[in-house]
Order: structure tokens, then C-alpha cells, then sequence
């Protein structure tokens, strides 16, 4: 049985239920009439084709089993899930390699060096190699700032055997560290179906360089300057199917804005800290249960 007015907002194992953001958006769903369910991605009883749409929330442990979580997709896509966003745009965002397409397309990111798993390098041949005085190395399949540390050029020796360690498990990112987050901040910039609906800018906690509340950084409600909306709006543009939600990460630069992620798996969206934000995402959802699966839609 095929439920019209049920949603499902997919959750993980550890946090199995609606966090406080998304019941606003439950709330503003139910007065449309729809009734929204939290399941967990990989609980085998959940039959997700029952679903009008599913909508990816908060699956914040993928990145712990970047396997299962693939397959989960993988699945999804082949059963003709309604699955927001769409999962061919989800595989194609975890791996934060995606960030080199976006430079080849004419996006500025802060650069990246990409260490496959397995790669042998010298953590200070390769800052010297790319002029780099101070970098931040962090998992290329990540969440929350998981495995995120910070070194320098004078530090390198010595963090070469962690960096070793880690890059022996993990594909891993290398890039110059954006003094920006701690002296302007980092901008989210929330998009539904590309439209622009908030911003938040997040700025780490006094001595850290992470911006993640969990790791005592914080965000603000703010405004960005019309041309670096419509410079993170150019962002989306780039991706070829349709979004539910997009936020699109980064750094203001001498008036130019610069990604650092484009998220469009599992980001926290700030809901709360914007009037209406709740009712203009329902909204959207709401049109994403009307479409008929397996449909592409520009």
C-alpha cells in the first residue's frame, strides 16, 4: 500500500527521532495535511516505496559505514523511490572530491589536495609543494567536522605518522587554512528548489577553527550581501537534477564568495532561525510528493 499522505524524514540509529527543526516542518506538514514519519536508513523494515516522499534529514552516522550507506541509495534508486534529494545527486556529493568538478566548472573553492587511501606522501613536501604555511586535513567522507585537525609546515614532521595512520584508512583532503572562519565567519546559505530562504553565519569557538555547535561554535541569523547569494545560487546551478534543499557553504573573499561544501545530504538546515523557514520547506516538500517517481524534472 502506497501511503498519499505520509512522509517519511530519515534518520539514523543514534538519533532515531525528529530533532527540533524538522518538527517544525512536521508541524507545518500536518497542517497541509500530511503526516510525517522519522525512520532510520538502515532499519530493514522500513518499506520506503510506501512513502509519497522521503526526504533525507539527519543520517548523521553514514559516514561510519559509507558502504551500507551507498547501497541504501543504491537501492532506493532502483526501487523508484521518491527520495529527496535525488540519490544519483547524494552519491555524487559524499566523497567532497566533488569540490575539483566545481573548480574545473569556474567555481572558486578553497584548494584542495586529494590523497587517495593508501597514498604514501610527506605531509611537508606537500605543503611546500603548494606554498602552504598552515592546513586543515579532514576525511574526503565526512560529517560534523569527523577526523577535521589542523597542522602547519612547522608542525608537519611530526603529525606524519598520524597523517600516515589516517590516510592509510581513509581518502583524505588537504587544504590551506581559510583564515576567514575565524576572522569573518562561514556562511550556510539555505536554498529550497534553488530559491534562496535563509543564511546563517557560523564562527568557531574562541581557540578552535571548527564551526560546528557540537564542537562549541555558533551561528547567527544574518543577512549576506545580495551578489554572494546570487554567487552560492550559481553553485546550485551546476548541479543536473532537480534539489529539494541545497546549503551551500563558505567564505567571503574580497567581495567574491568561495565554497567550501555544497550540502546536499544530511546538512543541518537552521530552520529554526528563520520566520518561515518551516513553512517554505514544507511547502517544497509538499510539491516533491507530487511528482511521479522516477520522473526528471529541470
Amino acid at each position: 500500500m502506497f501511503f498519499d499522505q505520509q512522509i517519511a524524514f530519515v534518520t539514523s540509529a543514534g538519533l532515531p527521532d525528529l530533532n527540533g527543526d524538522d518538527r517544525l516542518v512536521a508541524d507545518a506538514l500536518r497542517r497541509r495535511g500530511f503526516e510525517v514519519t522519522a525512520a532510520v536508513w538502515n532499519d530493514p523494515a522500513v518499506e520506503w516505496r510506501r512513502f509519497a516522499s522521503v526526504v533525507i534529514r539527519t543520517p548523521w552516522d553514514y559516514h561510519l559505514d559509507e558502504a551500507a550507506y551507498t547501497n541504501w541509495l543504491c537501492r532506493c534508486e532502483a526501487d523508484a523511490v521518491n527520495l529527496w534529494n535525488p540519490a544519483a545527486a547524494v552519491l555524487a556529493n559524499i566523497d567532497k572530491r566533488y569540490l575539483t568538478d566545481f573548480a574545473t566548472a569556474g567555481i572558486e573553492i578553497v584548494p584542495i589536495e586529494y590523497v587517495e587511501r593508501g597514498q604514501r606522501h610527506s605531509l611537508a613536501t606537500l605543503l611546500e609543494r603548494r606554498n602552504w604555511t598552515r592546513v586543515v586535513v579532514k576525511p574526503a567522507v565526512s560529517a560534523s567536522a569527523y577526523g577535521t585537525w589542523c597542522t602547519s609546515l612547522a608542525a608537519a614532521t611530526s603529525d606524519q605518522s598520524r597523517f600516515d595512520e589516517e590516510s592509510g584508512q581513509r581518502s583524505l583532503l588537504v587544504q590551506p587554512f581559510a583564515d576567514e572562519i575565524v576572522t569573518s565567519g562561514e556562511w550556510s546559505i539555505v536554498f529550497f528548489e534553488r530559491e534562496y530562504s535563509h543564511a546563517v553565519l557560523k564562527k568557531p569557538a574562541v581557540g578552535d577553527f571548527r564551526v560546528q555547535e557540537e564542537l562549541g561554535g555558533h551561528g547567527e541569523p544574518r543577512e549576506p550581501p545580495p551578489e554572494i547569494v546570487e554567487q552560492a545560487r550559481r553553485v546550485l546551478s551546476h548541479a543536473a537534477v532537480p534539489l529539494l534543499y541545497g546549503r551551500v557553504d563558505g567564505i567571503e573573499r574580497d567581495g567574491r564568495f568561495v565554497l567550501m561544501e555544497l550540502e546536499i545530504n544530511e546538512p543541518f538546515l537552521y530552520i529554526g532561525s528563520s520566520r518561515g523557514a518551516a513553512t517554505r520547506f514544507a511547502d517544497a516538500i509538499v510539491r516533491t510528493s507530487g511528482r511521479t517517481r522516477g520522473t526528471t524534472f529541470v
